[in-house]
């Protein structure tokens, strides 16, 4: 690959961390190899690439850990646990790229950059909690928990695993770090930001201050906020797909290779785009499209090269 472009490739938490393992470090290393390895021939090439990635399960095991130790040790509010995951996620990805490129003999610097998300304080979001987060409780537990945490939201899985903590998710505004963002790769930086959709803040006008906010983000909502900001050349979102579908595992499963904005949209309305998985993911890019005019790519990372040279992944255009 020999190109200058500018973009973002929006990775998923379990491209970083399998949903099936234990978390340990070994199993984060090794996955993040495997990423390293697939993502090698992108990120040493022209293109100028920002890494974005979910941390779904990584804060996850932060909230179990913080429950366990909380009385032995003050749990943090959600927003830290995001910045916790953002160093982590980052270094281990960092340090899996650094080994990959030092192997290969690429002379080329990456960066993890901890990234703040404004949000608005008024947001319906923050009336209408609706992302779950951390792990699974019986009515017992959710009960005790509420005798101590009064402001807490438990939802019950539709799957009957139990009750699950729900908290606001708002839409991103604004990357508070874009023109940092911008400055590093134009010194040809790789730079990883947005970590699990960014650390969410919110601007206090009368007291002038950034506050943080019991909230998350939508991982993918806002890589396309950040591209956005950047004015990128191409929003790449991988999933552990190769294709968008609709009718998705069922006999009339349809494979869809290139919507336009009008066809995107009809597709969302029609709710064949669940919000559990694909759905944000066609939003942000169709967000992304309408904002900029250029394209947005969806894919499988094993697909990323093809998808690249418009061999693959479902493209959304004007």
């Amino acid at each position: 690959m020999n190109n200058n472009e500018l973009i973002v490739i929006a990775l998923g938490g379990n491209a970083l961390l399998d949903s099936k393992s234990k978390g340990s470090i070994e199993e984060r290393e090794r996955a993040a190899d495997k990423t390293a390895e697939q993502l090698h021939d992108v990120l040493s090439s022209d293109f100028r690439v920002v890494l974005t990635h979910g941390n779904g399960p990584q804060v996850g095991n932060i909230l179990i850990q913080n429950e366990e130790a909380a009385s032995k040790v003050p749990p943090m509010p959600l927003d830290v646990c995001v910045a916790e995951t953002q160093g982590e996620i980052g270094y281990v990805l960092q340090k899996s790229i650094q080994n990959d490129f030092r192997r290969k003999g690429i002379d080329k610097q990456i960066i993890t950059l901890l990234t703040q998300v404004v949000v608005d304080e008024n947001d319906p979001a923050f009336s209408n909690f609706s992302k779950p987060i951390g792990p699974y409780y019986n009515e017992e537990q959710k009960n005790e928990i509420l005798r101590n945490k009064k402001d807490w939201m438990f939802a019950k899985d539709p799957a009957g695993k139990g009750f699950r903590r729900v908290v606001p998710s708002p839409k991103p505004i604004k990357i508070n770090e874009t023109r940092i963002i911008s400055d590093l790769l134009n010194n040809n930086y790789l730079v990883i930001a947005v970590g699990g959709g960014g650390i969410p803040v919110y601007f206090n006008s009368e007291k002038n201050e950034t506050r943080g906010v019991e909230a998350v983000i939508d991982k993918d909502l806002a890589s396309a906020r950040l591209a956005i900001d950047l004015n990128v050349d191409k929003l790449i979102i991988l999933t552990n797909v190769d294709y968008c579908y609709i009718n998705f595992k069922k006999e009339n499963q349809i494979v869809l290779k290139d919507l336009n904005l009008d066809e995107a949209n009809t597709y969302i309305e029609q709710g064949h785009f669940s919000a559990g998985s694909m759905g944000p993911k066609v939003q942000a890019a169709v967000e992304f499209v309408t904002a900029t005019g250029k394209k947005a790519v969806i894919t499988s990372i094993e697909r990323l090269n093809d998808a690249l040279t418009g061999k693959a992944g479902t493209v959304i255009h004007p």
